[in-house]
């Protein structure tokens, strides 16, 4: 019983001394002249689809949950967006050549089409996020007509 107790108390002081260690927050005020939707002016349908369920991880600016700053939760969630920017950055995308962006908007196509995108994780507590299938059928409709645009 006694190792137990010493187990937990360890446990505990790790648990208080890893919320010392920070980390990097995912927000910023500015919209670049690059970002997608400043370039592609989408329908007010898609523009909300986007800023709700792709956004969040997919952008320069994250709109933190509560519980965004308690260790190892922070850690988890600064990886999931640095993984989720490095893939598509909507803040960028006009600074991706032609066949990145038609690439890009293709593998979006294809994400949500096969219920990739949004995750699974995000959405169980983001639930706004997950797309109906209205939601799917509105943004492939807007995507392959921009797709018919490119060369």
């Amino acid at each position: 019983m006694k190792v137990v107790k010493i187990v937990l108390v360890v446990m505990l002081v790790a648990l208080v001394g890893i919320q010392f260690f920070p980390t990097t927050r995912n927000q910023s005020d500015i919209v670049p002249s690059t970002d997608f939707i400043s370039t592609y002016n989408p329908p007010k349908e898609i523009e909300g689809i986007l800023r709700t369920s792709c956004y969040d991880c997919h952008s320069n600016n994250t709109d933190y949950p509560w519980y965004n700053k308690i260790q190892p939760v922070s850690w988890f969630l600064e990886s999931h967006i640095k993984e989720g920017k490095d893939e598509l950055n909507f803040n960028e995308f006009a600074s991706y050549s032609e066949r990145r962006q038609k690439g890009k908007l293709k593998a979006i196509l294809d994400e949500v089409a096969h219920d990739k995108m949004p995750l699974d994780s995000y959405t169980l507590i983001h639930t706004d996020a997950k797309l109906s299938e209205n939601d799917k059928k509105a943004m492939d409709d807007w995507i392959n007509l921009i797709l018919k645009n490119y060369k």
